[in-house]
Order: C-alpha cells, then structure tokens, then sequence
C-alpha cells in the first residue's frame, strides 16, 4: 500500500467504512507500462465485466484502444461513460434486443458465438458490420490444464466448436449476409495464464487462424486472443511479465506483417488499483481459532468466496478505544477474517498471519479492483452498500 492510500484509507470517516478505493493514478501508471510493453499492432481493449466502475472506465479512456463488453447493459454504460470509445460486443447468448441496441448505438465490431447467432446478426445489420468468429479451439501440449479457469480447449458453452466454422464461412459468402465483413477470429480460451501460457496459446490461435485462410482462400487480418493474464493472490507482488509477453508478441509479428492482435485483459488491468477497506466489529477465539468478524464482507467482495483464496490485506491500527470493557484482541498469530453474513463460507481470509489485530482495526483489503463488488451479492441480508472514493493525480 502507498503511503498516499494509506493516509486516505486512515482518514476515512467511520461512517463511510466499509468503502470501496480506487487509486485512479496507480490504474493510469500501471496501464501506460502495459501499452508501453506491447507492440504496436497489438491494440489493448479493456474488458469492462472486470469493473465497470465510471471513473475506472473514465480513467483508462486515454490508455486503451477500446472496451470489451459482454451484455446490453454494460454496453449501454459504457456508452454513456466513454461515449467516443469503440466497443467490441461479446459474450454468449446475445438477445435480440442486445443485438437492436448495439447496432443503434454504434457498435460495429462483434464477436459471434454461433450460427444461429450469426443469422440474428446479418437479418439485424442496417450497415457494414465487422464479425470476428468466437471459436473454441483444441489445445494441445496440456497447457490450459492447470488454468484457474477455461472457457475453451474443451466442452464448454462458448464459440464455435472448429468444425462448424466452415458452414459459418459458406454463409458469410452468400449475398444475405453482405452486410457483415469477416475480420479475423477470437479465442479466449483461458484465465490464469502466465506469459510463457499466454504466448503458446496466441501462437496456436495464429496458425489455426493462418491455416483456415489459406485452406478457404480467403484474408483473415485480425486475431483477437481476449484476456486471461495471470493475476496472483498470494504475492501482489508478482505480476504478469508483461515486458517478456510483448518481446513474444513482437517476434509473432515479425513474421506476419499484415496481421493486426488485439488482448482483452480486465482483471490484470484493474485489480491492483483497489482496496476494500473495513473495520473490525469484533475478535473471537473458537475452538482454538480466532476469528476477526469485520463490517461488510464476501456480499462487498466476494472474489476470495468464488476463487477459493486469502484475500491479501494490510492491517491499518487503530489506537482509539472508545469503549469502557477490555477491547477484544487477536490471541494467536492467525486468524481468519469472516464478514456479517450467516454463511461460514462469509470469509474474506482463512487463517492469515498477523502480528496483532484488535476490534476497531481497519483491514484495507488490496487487490479488490476487478471482479470485487460487481461480481458480488449485495444484497444478502440487505446489509448497506460500500461507499466509493477516487484517488485522482496529485
């Protein structure tokens, strides 16, 4: 944590806690090395469903290339906030009216996910449309085996399976779809992966992309390998090699000239520039454990619930004690930090070392910039909602 963070995070009221901070100039610093780090044909989207935050998207707007968007209501928002950005509209199962109000939007590049939704499209288009075909590609030397998390390589409900694209090439030749231009192919096949993974899987999706052009005879200019960029929870401090990714990238490159890439990171992107911050209502030893039970939890930030990880935090001490009884105080060196829920999987923390921890403590959750309060079930119990501040430049 900054040192900036950490007097803001110290000089919060309590009546604002628990509270949700985005240093908006770490996001900046953090995304201009990433561009700085990439080719130039590689263009840099950033995929919104990580955190749809308005000053986040605000934040990134001189950063990225365009925003990712994966429903009509995050493409509607994200209109609205960064209205000159171009989009690119994803996801599985687009509905009829997602597809009416992109098109009325403006929205002319799409990622399409099947046949049948490549009909919607082309009986919908009122204009040149640009498609690049979501396909689940095959992957071989086992490297999405170990992934956090795969939306492809295997049986799942996204893109394409391979052998249906040659149908969707027969129709987007045929003068009922004239309106849509073939651009290239997406593969987002996996979260999680390390440069060295990521390098592999865009060097499959390339020549996979290269061999259907030459085996139809027709131009595929773009390949979009979306995001997936390994983020680690138990080291902050370790990040994606973006600097060894674009050096790999660059040698790609090299040897296609007329081939444009695009990535579509959210979570390696945003997830640094965050903290929960809470307070501790109470510390309890059970059974031989201690137990630190904090104002708000997994129903504010519920990534540790769903990945199965210790949120990494920082203990902010608090020295004032208002109260006349003894103040309830950790009595081991771990503890794990559960929230208000009655739910034992209401843990933000399982066992986790610390020097000392006392009720009225403040607990700055990091990592919480992506995938945190958006993702989250707000409203379990109908606790109230986090408040939301901004670091902006100094």
């Amino acid at each position: 944590m900054s040192e900036r963070v950490l007097r803001y995070v110290e000089e919060l009221a309590s009546a604002d806690l628990p509270a949700y901070v985005y240093d908006l100039s770490a996001l900046r610093t953090h995304t201009a090395e990433i561009r700085a780090a990439l080719p130039q044909r590689v263009e840099l989207y950033y995929a919104a469903k990580a955190n749809p935050d308005s000053a986040v998207l605000t934040a990134l707007r001189g950063a990225v290339d365009g925003y990712e968007v994966s429903s009509g209501g995050e493409l509607t928002h994200v209109r609205t906030v960064v209205p000159d950005a171009p989009l690119a509209f994803g996801g599985p199962g687009k509905t009829t009216d997602e597809i009416a109000t992109a098109l009325r939007l403006g929205v002319r590049r799409w990622h399409v996910e099947s046949e049948h939704e490549l009909q919607q499209l082309a009986a919908t288009a009122d204009g040149p449309i640009d498609v690049l075909l979501r396909v689940n590609l095959p992957m071989d030397g086992g490297v999405l085996d170990s992934v956090a998390l795969a939306m492809g390589g295997r049986p799942t409900p996204f893109g394409l399976d391979p052998t249906r694209v040659p149908e969707c090439l027969r129709l987007l030749a045929s003068p009922e779809f004239e309106r849509l231009r073939l651009r290239g192919i997406h593969a987002h096949l996996a979260s999680g992966l390390s440069a060295t993974e990521h390098l592999a899987v865009v060097e499959r999706v390339v020549d996979w992309t290269a061999d259907l052009a030459a085996q139809h005879g027709i131009r595929l200019d773009e390949v979009n390998v979306g995001g997936g960029m390994a983020v680690d929870y138990e080291d902050p401090t370790h990040r994606f090699d973006w600097n060894a990714y674009g050096t790999g990238l660059a040698r790609l490159l090299d040897s296609r000239p007329d081939l444009t890439l695009r990535i579509e990171p959210g979570r390696a992107m945003t997830a640094y520039c965050g903290w929960y911050v809470s307070e501790v209502l109470d510390v309890k030893q059970s059974h031989g454990e201690d137990f630190a039970v904090i104002r708000g939890g997994t129903h504010h930030l519920r990534t540790p619930a769903t990945r199965g990880h210790s949120q990494p935090f920082v203990v902010c001490p608090v020295q004032n004690w208002p109260h006349a009884w003894n103040r309830p105080t950790t009595t081991a060196t771990r503890v794990t930090i559960s929230g208000q829920l009655c739910t034992p999987k209401d843990v933000l923390a399982y066992q986790a070392p610390v020097e000392t921890l006392r009720a009225g403590d403040r607990i700055a959750f990091a990592m919480a910039g992506a995938y945190a309060w958006n993702i989250s079930h707000h409203e379990f119990l109908m606790h109230p909602h986090p408040t939301f501040h901004h670091l902006e430049d100094l």
